[in-house]
């Protein structure tokens, strides 16, 4: 295997002043986000969720972003997944966009909730018809499974449960959560590992932005 300590970027693309960042974090990470979607990035929108259970083991792993809005970063799953579980018991996650092509990083942190039933019935039925099927036989999400051909079967059954032709229900097990953010870091790659990296925190109903140390 080839040597990783020799292996090392410079980031030089770009730099973030104070004067560079819009006092809403969400206007400012909204501004990113488009960005990197019109410089055709594959899925800007995909970020990695972070969270822990009960008794603080952490797990981290990519969904994708479905909603940023004033009320918070929404992304839908299977309640009874792993993630699912997780939130349950600890509500709590931290989210970490990286768009390595524009050398930057966004994280943002704050406590989780379920979207309403209505919202996600609405995200549901937008899904392509193989997608909403997929969430049907892929239950319980994370537990084993026998093999690839119980997956198939399974999937294939639901084909038959429902033709083409009728909706096909959101199971009471998937829908939406929403992270309802309480503290952004805005991170752009700098030179000699010299990058500039800016918070914003809730104060006083308000938002507090520094700039952190590389």
């Amino acid at each position: 295997m080839t040597d990783l300590t020799g292996l090392r970027l410079s980031y030089t693309r770009a730099e973030l002043r104070r004067a560079d960042l819009n006092p809403d974090p969400l206007a400012q990470f909204q501004g990113w986000l488009q960005e990197a979607i019109d410089t055709d990035l594959r899925e800007p929108y995909a970020l990695s969720l972070a969270t822990a259970g009960a008794g603080g083991r952490p797990s981290v792993r990519t969904v994708l972003l479905r909603g940023a809005t004033p009320a918070g970063l929404t992304f839908y799953t299977n309640y009874d997944s792993h993630k699912g579980r997780d939130l349950s018991a600890n509500p709590q996650a931290e989210l970490l966009f990286h768009w390595p092509e524009l050398e930057r990083q966004v994280r943002a942190y704050g406590p989780v909730s379920r979207v309403p039933d209505e919202e996600s019935d609405a995200y549901f039925h937008a899904r392509p018809r193989e997608s909403q099927l997929a969430a049907h036989a892929s239950d319980p999400q994370s537990a084993p499974v026998s093999g690839r051909e119980a997956l198939e079967a399974a999937f294939a059954a639901l084909h038959d449960r429902f033709p083409e032709g009728t909706e096909v229900p959101r199971p009471d097990f998937w829908g939406g959560f929403r992270v309802a953010v309480q503290e952004w870091e805005f991170w752009q790659g700098r030179a000699n590992r010299m990058h500039d990296r800016f918070t914003y925190v809730r104060h006083a109903g308000d938002w507090l932005i520094q700039r952190l140390m590389p």
